[in-house]
């Protein structure tokens, strides 16, 4: 039914409870996976002043991310790939929708923190807007 699927990362417990689901659903389906990791730059700007290698730091971490979730996904037979965006503006939900169309994914898998009320309204939802914009079914792991 779903032969691509768009996964992000981000090495949290939630997002690798979203990345093993996506595995599953992969290796049931004989899928294609990819999984997106998004360093947001702009952010990580406007909080601190950035000390020099910071951004190689962010960056070195991302890969090592996908990497591993690349390596699980490949143990499990299941046809891997991975993708590091870096934005400067924007959210990141832009970014995750912007990379499904790219790869033409037919589903999205990603794992939640299932914040609600005012945490969620602090500190925003990458899934929530990602659910309310994506031209592609969007499967919420939490």
């Amino acid at each position: 039914m779903y032969q691509k699927i768009l996964c992000p990362v981000d090495g949290s417990e939630a997002s690798d409870r979203g990345m093993n689901e996506a595995i599953r659903l992969a290796a049931g389906q004989r899928s294609t996976l990819c999984f997106l990791h998004v360093i947001d730059n702009g952010t990580l700007m406007m909080c601190m002043p950035v000390a020099e290698g910071a951004f190689d730091v962010l960056r070195e971490g991302g890969q090592k991310t996908l990497t591993e979730a690349v390596e699980a996904a490949r143990a499990q037979g299941i046809d891997a790939q991975s993708r590091l965006k870096e934005i400067i503006d924007g959210r990141v939900s832009a970014a995750i929708i912007s990379e499904a169309q790219d790869f033409g994914a037919d589903l999205i898998v990603m794992g939640t923190h299932g914040r609600r009320g005012v945490s969620r309204l602090l500190l925003g939802s990458d899934a929530a807007t990602v659910v309310g914009t994506s031209p592609v079914p969007v499967l919420l792991v939490k």
